[in-house]
């Protein structure tokens, strides 16, 4: 349903880091960058798989929110731990350890992360656990 989604920053170059850092374990990275000069002023990027930016953030006119929450999908468990680990690495608050939700499914398994901008980022995986 959605093509791509994103947001204003309070602080862009620290939003910037924070998000390579925590999106890093999942396998996206900046795959696109807007500057001031190509844009006439909005200076951002975009994050995703080689060559499809899906997760957008920067600078913008309105102020910055807050309270949004963001669930990036994860292909393991184990690719949710480490999402959790980086972005507190990176400065994130802790929002929720990794685990499994099972209010919302016996395989949920998420982790959430509060962003430098107070946004409740989240890994999940869907996928049962794997059996030996």
């Amino acid at each position: 349903m959605l093509d791509h989604l994103g947001f204003t920053v309070v602080d862009y170059p620290r939003s910037r880091a924070f998000y390579r850092k925590a999106l890093a374990p999942l396998g996206f990275d900046v795959v696109m960058d807007v500057t001031r000069e190509m844009s006439g002023g909005y200076e951002g990027c975009g994050f995703g798989p080689p060559g499809r930016p899906q997760f957008w953030i920067g600078t913008g006119t309105g102020e910055a929110g807050r309270g949004m929450h963001i669930a990036f999908s994860a292909g393991t468990r184990a690719e949710v731990d480490a999402f959790h680990a980086a972005a507190l690495a990176a400065g994130g608050i802790d929002n929720g350890a990794p685990g499994l939700r099972p209010q919302y499914h016996a395989n949920y398994y998420g982790a959430f992360v509060i962003d430098p901008d107070g946004h409740n980022i989240e890994a999940v995986c869907h996928a049962p656990e794997p059996t030996a």
